[in-house]
């Protein structure tokens, strides 16, 4: 794809581009994932919800760390949710007696009424797609319909307050995709893709409306006000940050 064609948003194309790259466009990918899962409680059978799974990397290593739990994966992508039960759902993953998939837009509200209690909602570079008052009112919903002691963990892009933070994000953003490129495809061409498709949000000078970080000390407020108690930053890397909290299991601890 040319520049000049690049369109705004989100479409198919970019769905099937990060499948094939997503592993080499996260920076420290694992290691995210890893701390995403050290911060969900122990859920027995309970529900896990991964918002906007994408390929599914998170909702497979839920799969794996709780194998109690039931996971429900949401994305808006036919391709992504496809993928998702074709590698999990049976054959290689095999997990479809607690796995469903749901298709959904984060930004509506239609979605965010569960039949029970969700034990935690976890989502990975997704709720930059949503302005500021969006972030917050899904916060809100969320917290709504936690299970007492459940959890929100989000691994998402935030925005640096300054032009140095800008500048410090985007160069190691690319250094950390340039290295991730060599050791996992054992050349460039992922890394060229990166840079002609201008997946750095903090490199690009026009960059796509649909993406809307918010600065991680804001996000850390709003989750505050929403009802969460021990909320932190708890990874950060390159403009992406793991943070989240926890709902009171009772009210002596929500004091």
């Amino acid at each position: 794809m040319a520049l000049s064609d690049r369109q705004p948003g989100w479409d198919e194309a970019d769905s099937r581009e990060f499948i094939d790259y997503g592993r080499i466009f996260v920076p420290d990918r694992e290691e995210q994932i890893a701390t995403v899962l050290d911060l969900v409680p122990e859920p027995g059978d309970g529900l896990l919800v991964d918002l906007c799974c994408g390929a599914g990397p998170l909702t497979a290593a839920l799969l794996e760390r709780f194998p109690r739990a039931r996971v429900l994966a949401m994305d808006l992508s036919p391709a992504m949710l496809e993928h998702v039960r074709t590698t999990l759902g049976g054959g290689i993953g095999n997990h479809g007696e607690r796995l469903e998939t749901f298709q959904f837009d984060l930004a509506d509200l239609s979605w965010r009424r569960f039949p029970e209690p969700v034990h935690a909602f976890v989502s990975s570079l997704a709720i930059h797609h949503l302005n500021g008052e969006g972030k917050r009112r899904l916060f809100r919903d969320l917290v709504a319909a936690l299970a007492p002691g459940g959890a929100v963990v989000i691994a998402d892009l935030v925005q640096p307050v300054s032009p140095a933070g800008q500048a410090l994000a985007a160069r190691a953003w690319n250094e950390a995709v340039r290295w991730r490129a060599l050791e996992i495809a054992g050349d460039l061409a992922p890394y060229q893709v990166f840079c002609e498709e201008r997946w750095n949000f903090y490199a690009d000078p026009d960059p796509d409306p649909i993406d809307q970080p918010s600065p991680l000390i804001d996000q850390l407020r709003w989750l505050t006000e929403a009802g969460l108690s021990g909320v932190d930053v708890h990874w950060l890397k390159a403009g992406h940050a793991v943070f989240g909290g926890w709902r009171a299991s009772s009210l002596q601890d929500a004091v």
